[in-house]
């Protein structure tokens, strides 16, 4: 029997006018927008549709924007009666899982990913720490490259994209050797990513253990869906786990690729994502090119899942 996974992306997704049409349609999801702008104080609305490029970038602010327009994009999904049976998401993302899965109540979350950006953006000093990408290596490959690489500093896989695409992370020196480490090695590409911030690596344990203090103050509750967390790249086992995962998340490796492939191992063979673009649905394509990908980030891509899920012929 077919199964479907939910999945939310994460940070760099974003752009001005996320969930707008959707809002606008929805009653579900113009409420999800009233619940953000009642739980941070200021007009979540102003900030995804009439703000500008530059202070959506703003990492507290990013953050709690991506998870309102994803939660909100799925509001009419689940409206309809489309039900997932696994839920999952890229770092960010996976906030918006728990919401769905109803172990976090979306006040709390939002709440939560806005501490949760300051305090990313706090923990390394800008200029010392980087990002960089790299295309066509092995797994195995940049685990050693950073190893090597770590001789000047700390440097160490952030992300585990899909096959063939790996981000790393660390102090610019360390960044800067392992790229060049990597194209040496036959690196189809290996470059520096434009963010703010070393995300997902030991550098950010400092944040970790503020977002732990936070956590103290939020209930979390039954799981209703199953989700698969980025820390294992396994599904969950119980609730007691959820807020250690969150925090370990914080600094350690981002196992999209692993998720994804636990998923499809438990019988998702329909992955939804959720929110703004379509960078999961490349992800997932590369991973496993027999799932069906559908997404929801506005009217037509709604009307367009929808119909594909009753099992009508899609235009």
């Amino acid at each position: 029997m077919s199964k479907i996974a939910f999945v939310f992306p994460g940070q760099g997704a974003q752009y001005i006018g996320m969930a707008k049409e959707i809002s606008e349609i929805s009653e579900a999801a113009s409420r999800v927008l009233d619940d953000a702008t009642d739980a941070l104080g200021f007009d979540i609305r102003n900030l995804l549709f009439d703000s500008d490029e530059e202070t959506l970038k703003i990492t507290e602010n990013t953050q709690p924007a991506i998870l309102a327009a994803s939660v909100a994009c799925a509001r009419p999904l689940i409206e309809a009666g489309i039900r997932a049976d696994y839920t999952g998401g890229l770092s960010l993302g996976e906030y918006a899982a728990h919401v769905i899965a109803g172990s976090i109540d979306f006040k709390d979350a939002v709440r939560l990913v806005r501490k949760r950006g300051k305090y990313m953006q706090e923990a390394v000093p800008l200029g010392e720490g980087s990002m960089a990408a790299i295309l066509g290596l092995s797994r195995e490959d940049v685990l050693e490259i950073c190893k090597t690489a770590s001789e000047k500093g700390i440097v160490e896989p952030a992300n585990f994209n899909c096959p063939g695409q790996i981000v790393i992370a660390g102090e610019v020196a360390a960044v800067n050797e392992a790229i060049k480490i990597a194209t040496e090695k036959g690196a189809r590409r290996a470059m520096l990513l434009n963010v703010s911030a070393p995300f997902h690596c030991s550098l950010l344990k400092p944040a970790g253990e503020k977002l732990s203090k936070e956590l103290e103050n939020v209930v979390v509750n039954t799981m209703n869906i199953p989700v698969v967390t980025n820390v294992t790249g396994k599904i969950i086992e119980s609730e007691a786990y959820i807020k250690d995962f969150l925090i370990k998340q914080v600094s350690t490796s981002v196992l999209w690729e692993d998720c994804v492939r636990t998923l499809i191992e438990n019988g998702a063979d329909t992955f939804i994502e959720i929110g703004p673009g379509k960078v999961l649905s490349g992800f997932i394509k590369k991973i496993d090119k027999k799932v069906r990908i559908l997404n929801v980030e506005d009217k037509a891509s709604l009307d367009k899942t929808i119909t594909a899920l009753r099992g009508q012929e899609v235009q």
